[in-house]
């Protein structure tokens, strides 16, 4: 691969193209994201870059991360990440922005979706609901209907689709473009929605 750093969604927004057109972008602060730790094969039996990202007091920092920390000599972090197989050598230290991406750049971008609770399967999985309000049917409408496949097998199978908790799990997007990058800023505009709520904690991954 490949570049990596961590970001922040802060929102959307759109832009104009030089042709006038309007394009919906998601805004990132990306990084800049220090190296903690770099891992080796011979002393942890894979390779691998430990970065961290956002501020964090040092009276908000347990012991042992503090510990962590100082060794590496970067101040602490709120979040820690590991990216494997990056595309260049990197130390103890070194420092990963979004000057590694550049527009036109085809990335991968992964978060927590929004949680939404609780929701039935007319929302969760789009069935298209039971249907009729007569004969002397009028409140089961949204409900999925029998789920127990009849008289044979007379039970129901595991993994059928019900209601249940929708969202809160990790959502990879992939292919996404980068519409533009801000330096000064830590800013990263990336074409079309990615996944979660605003100050949610983004992996971006150039492909």
């Amino acid at each position: 691969m490949k570049s990596a750093i961590l970001g922040m969604k802060l929102g959307m927004t759109s832009v104009l193209t030089e042709d006038g057109k309007s394009i919906p972008v998601t805004v990132i602060e990306a990084g800049p994201c220090p190296v903690v730790l770099v891992r080796t094969p011979e002393r942890d039996g894979y390779k691998a870059v430990q970065v961290g990202f956002v501020d964090k007091k040092e009276n908000r920092t347990n012991k042992p991360l503090l510990g962590h920390f100082k060794k590496a000599g970067v101040e602490p972090k709120r979040f820690l990440k590991e990216f494997r197989e990056l595309q260049r050598e990197l130390n103890v230290g070194d420092v990963l922005t979004v000057e590694q991406f550049v527009k036109g750049d085809k990335i991968r971008i992964s978060g927590t979706s929004k949680g939404r609770g609780f929701q039935g399967v007319v929302k969760r999985h789009h069935f298209g609901g039971v249907g009729m309000t007569t004969h002397g049917q009028s409140d089961r409408v949204r409900h999925p209907g029998s789920i127990g496949s009849s008289s044979y097998p007379s039970r129901v199978f595991r993994g059928l689709r019900m209601a249940g908790r929708m969202g809160g799990k990790r959502a990879t997007v992939r292919n996404l473009e980068v519409i533009d990058v801000i330096p000064e800023k830590n800013l990263l505009l990336v074409k079309g929605s990615v996944p979660g709520a605003p100050k949610t904690l983004l992996e971006i991954i150039k492909q």
